[in-house]
């Protein structure tokens, strides 16, 4: 990108009193250059649709502070429609394409998780482009490739989607990953990063509202540019600016909005749309916090989630079994190369044993980059063990079975009917005895399984010792709903494995469907009978 040193004829004559003036500026900052240049655009959606655009404080605070000398890394978040795309990032590559920011050939691109929402920042600078005719007629578009090209410099812009593949060759000037927290993995932010080492004055950008996965890359951007603004971390190329209620703020308190959504005082945003929304989220606890995630972008579980945090975290509390003690169990048995899992639960205080394994090959270290999980860890640690060779050892579990109701009172052991043919046959030849107890996927078998695990850890009865592949395979559990309000786990949605959740759902749904011996905790501690 140009620095700072440049001089920056801007390449169009203009219209009375907001031209774009083709001559050569004066030595001012870049981020003046800039934000003169936005200034002179036309907002081309929205309540304000066909007023010159005015940029808000907090976009010019973003763009000063990404265009300041020095500054290689931007991440920027902030919720909802704060012009996150249509102030910051579409202004951004229109002054790389066409204004003070562009270079002779440069290169500029934003990213995003899908093609739909690659179009979005690409359709508002071809809006911006095609409302100012001096603009329009210096570039070549097209809406197909999702490219445009800048006929007086060479320049070029892309729209790419998460296909880290197709981004490989790129030398990059300049690119905004957009809504970086609805990205996989840091796999495409890697990419474009390591293709800008050949330039000299590029810039990396990350925007987005913050993901709800405190692992995600995006979360430890945002962490580490705000313990770079408290000085905690020298680092003079890295720039943050994040917009976020507190943790302890009222979500309900008008003032909280404003304070985090400088749209709404801008006349840009709607407030009705949040009270309405709100409203919602006061009779429906489920949105609660997707109106903190999206609105206030805090740091909140997401909706979908099946648990919350603080849930789980309030029964880490350590397992207390006993041999011979009752309990029964759940099994998800892996395809060739899957992970699979046991669990155990102990009705007697809740506790739960959970076994997982997965093939030596490919090894802990490639599924670790794959599945962004520390598998290498968690078998040090003794959470996870391996089958050898490339394939699910089901012999192996068979022994562990028998092993287990040598030393347990297992009272059942539900299985996902998928695959477990083989394992019955191997059981029934090897002299091994456990009494597995079918267990459907479906809506119609699972939600009653959902129901008595979510039970268990909303009244803080579960026990699960801070166990970390089964916290990590929780977190991951996404919800689908039929229209009867049947709930079940789905993989499909999981953004990552949930093995290790189905078992335990399927261990404890099979005990809710027991018999209760002697007075039922559901008759005493202050639940009513029904």
């Amino acid at each position: 990108m140009r620095s700072e040193k440049d001089t920056c004829p801007h390449p169009i004559q203009g219209r009375p009193g907001r031209n774009f003036d083709g001559d050569t500026c004066p030595q001012v900052p870049l981020a003046d250059e800039v934000l003169a240049f936005a200034s002179r655009l036309t907002v081309t959606s929205g309540r304000k649709a066909g007023a010159p655009m005015i940029v808000l404080p907090h976009i010019e605070a973003a763009i000063r502070g990404t265009l300041a000398p020095g500054k290689r890394t931007a991440c920027v978040s902030w919720p909802r429609k704060q012009s996150k795309s249509t102030g910051f990032a579409a202004v951004l590559i229109l002054a790389g394409l066409v204004g003070p920011l562009a270079v002779p050939r440069g290169q500029l691109a934003t990213a995003s998780a899908s093609r739909e929402q690659a179009s979005l920042i690409y359709d508002e600078v071809a809006a911006f482009l095609a409302s100012e005719p001096e603009l329009y007629q210096l570039v070549n578009m097209s809406a197909s490739r999702k490219t445009i090209t800048s006929l007086t410099n060479g320049s070029t812009f892309k729209a790419l989607s998460a296909d880290a593949t197709t981004a490989h060759g790129l030398g990059l000037d300049l690119f905004i990953m957009d809504e970086a927290a609805q990205q996989r993995n840091s796999e495409l932010w890697d990419v474009l990063f390591t293709s800008q080492s050949a330039r000299a004055n590029p810039r990396a950008i990350a925007i987005g509202t913050r993901s709800q996965d405190p692992k995600h890359f995006f979360s430890e951007m945002i962490e580490y540019g705000q313990r770079v603004n408290a000085g905690e971390i020298e680092d003079a190329s890295f720039f943050c600016h994040v917009l976020a209620a507190p943790d302890d703020a009222d979500w309900q308190d008008e003032k909280v909005w404003r304070a985090v959504n400088p749209c709404l005082d801008a006349g840009v945003q709607d407030i009705e749309s949040l009270r309405e929304l709100a409203t919602q989220a006061k009779r429906i606890p489920s949105k609660e916090n997707v109106f903190r995630a999206l609105h206030l972008n805090q740091a909140v579980d997401a909706d979908g989630r099946f648990i919350s945090s603080e849930d789980w975290k309030a029964c880490a509390g350590p397992v207390d079994i006993k041999d011979g003690e009752t309990c029964y169990g759940g099994l998800d048995l892996g395809s060739t190369q899957d992970l699979t899992s046991l669990a155990l639960y102990f009705p007697r205080t809740g506790s739960v044993l959970s076994y997982c394994w997965l093939p030596a090959e490919p090894s802990l270290f490639e599924r670790e980059k794959q599945d962004k999980a520390p598998y290498p860890v968690w078998r040090q640690q003794g959470f996870i063990e391996t089958f050898p060779g490339r394939s699910t050892d089901r012999l192996a579990v068979a022994v562990k079975l028998a092993e287990l109701c040598a030393r347990f009172d297992v009272q059942g052991i539900a299985f996902d009917r998928w695959g477990i043919s083989v394992l019955e046959k191997l059981m029934q030849d090897n002299g091994i005895k456990a009494p597995l107890v079918p267990h459907g996927q479906g809506y119609k078998d699972f939600s009653p399984a959902v129901d008595a695990f979510e039970t268990e850890v909303i009244e803080h009865r579960l026990r699960h010792g801070n166990n970390p592949v089964l916290t990590w395979a929780v977190g991951n559990v996404k919800l689908s709903v039929d229209p009867a309000g049947n709930r079940k786990f789905d993989k499909a949605k999981a953004s990552q494995r949930i093995d290790p959740a189905v078992a335990l759902a399927m261990a404890v749904g099979l005990a809710a469907r027991q018999p209760v011996k002697g007075p039922s905790k559901y008759t005493t501690g202050g639940f009513f009978t029904l």
